[in-house]
C-alpha cells in the first residue's frame, strides 16, 4: 500500500521561488512510486503576491492546499497552521526559497522507513549569510543547553516526522510554538541525513535580529525552566559572595581602623548586583507575561483563507 507524504512549506515573500520548489517536489515524487503526496503551502502574510501564486498553484495541482494567515505569525506559527492540514503518514517540512533540496527527500524518507521517528537534514556547508549562520549557531547552543538536544544532533528547517509525532505536536495549543522543542519532548529516535544546501537565488532571508531574539525567547521560556534555575543559582552565589565580603570588610576594619572604606568599590558592587537583580526580575517577568498571554488564549495563528484539497482529489491522487 502506498504511503502518503505531506509536504508543509511556510511561505514568506516567495512568489518568485515557490513555483520552482513545487516543480522539484513533483519531479522527485514521480521517481518514488511507493508514495503519493500532498503539499500544504502556508502564506505567513507576505507583503508581496505570494498567496496569489499559491492560489494559481492550487488551481493547477489538485493535491496542493493553500493557507493564508491573517497576519505575520512567524515561521513556527505558520508551521503549526500547516500541521493542522496534514493528512499523510509522514510529514516533510522544507523551505520556500529552494535552498533545501526537495530532490533529496528520498534520503530522509529512507531513514524514516528504517525506524527513526524524526529525521533532520544536516549540511556540511550552509549557504547562508554570516548573520544567519551565527543565529543558527546560537539556536543550536540554546537547544542543546536548555532543551536537552543531543550534542551530535543537528536541527534544521528541513525534516521529516512520523504521523504520531505530528499528532503529539498538535496537542500544543498555547501561543509561542517552538517546533524543535515540541519534537524533542516527543521522541528520542531522532537522526540526521546529510544533504546539500543551495545558495539563495532570489531575495534574502526574512529573519531579522528581532525575529531571531523572539524565536530564542520562545524556545527557552516555553519549553525549559533552566533560565529560572540559573537565576536562582546566580542570586544565591551573589548573596554568599556579598556576605563573605561583608565579613571581610568588618574584620579588616577591626584589624586596621584607619583603612578607608572604598566608596567607589561599594558603588560598583551595588550597580553590578542591582543590574543582575533587574535582569533576573526581567526574566521572571518574561515567563509571567507569556503565561498571562497564554491564559488569554492568544492564537498561534489565524487563518484568513483556506484552499482545501477535496476528498475526491485526495482519492484521485492516491490512485495515481
Amino acid at each position: 500500500m502506498k504511503k502518503k507524504i505531506s509536504f508543509v512549506i511556510p511561505c514568506y515573500n516567495s512568489s518568485k521561488t515557490i513555483g520552482g520548489v513545487i516543480g522539484e517536489i513533483k519531479e522527485t515524487m514521480e521517481q518514488l512510486p511507493k508514495y503519493y503526496y500532498e503539499v500544504i503551502l502556508v502564506n505567513d502574510c507576505s507583503p508581496d503576491n505570494t498567496f496569489e501564486v499559491i492560489e494559481s498553484l492550487c488551481k493547477e495541482n489538485s493535491n496542493i492546499c493553500g493557507v493564508n494567515l491573517a497576519r505575520n505569525f512567524g515561521q513556527h506559527g505558520a508551521l503549526m497552521a500547516g500541521f493542522h492540514q496534514v493528512t499523510g503518514d509522514i510529514m516533510v517540512c522544507l523551505d520556500d526559497d529552494g535552498q533545501t533540496p526537495a530532490n533529496e527527500v528520498g534520503k530522509i524518507l529512507e531513514k524514516i522507513e528504517a525506524g527513526d521517528d524524526v529525521v533532520y537534514a544536516s549540511y556540511a556547508h550552509k549557504q547562508h549569510s554570516l548573520f544567519r549562520n551565527f543565529g543558527s549557531w546560537v539556536n543550536e547552543l540554546m537547544a542543546q543547553f536548555l532543551l536537552g538536544k543531543p550534542k551530535e544532533l543537528y536541527v534544521s528547517s528541513y525534516f521529516a516526522a512520523r504521523r504520531f509525532v505530528v499528532n503529539e505536536m498538535l496537542k500544543y495549543e498555547n501561543a509561542f510554538p517552538y517546533v524543535i522543542g515540541l519534537v524533542l519532548r516527543t521522541t528520542k529516535k531522532i537522526s540526521n541525513v546529510p544533504v546539500n544546501h543551495r545558495e539563495r537565488e532570489v531575495g534574502q532571508s526574512g529573519y531579522t535580529l528581532g525575529k531571531l531574539l523572539g524565536l530564542w525567547f520562545n524556545g527557552f521560556t516555553a519549553f525549559s525552566t533552566k533560565p529560572l534555575r540559573i537565576a536562582t543559582i546566580g542570586g544565591s552565589t551573589f548573596a554568599i559572595v556579598g556576605f563573605i565580603y561583608g565579613i571581610y570588610t568588618i574584620i579588616k576594619k577591626f584589624v586596621n581602623p584607619f583603612v578607608p572604606v572604598g566608596f567607589s568599590a561599594m558603588m560598583s558592587a551595588l550597580m553590578f548586583i542591582g543590574g543582575v537583580m533587574m535582569l533576573m526580575l526581567g526574566l521572571i517577568g518574561e515567563y509571567i507575561g507569556r503565561m498571562y498571554i497564554c491564559m488569554n488564549s492568544a492564537p498561534q495563528y489565524v487563518v484568513r483563507d483556506l484552499i482545501a484539497i477535496s476528498e475526491e482529489d485526495k482519492n484521485d491522487t492516491k490512485n495515481q
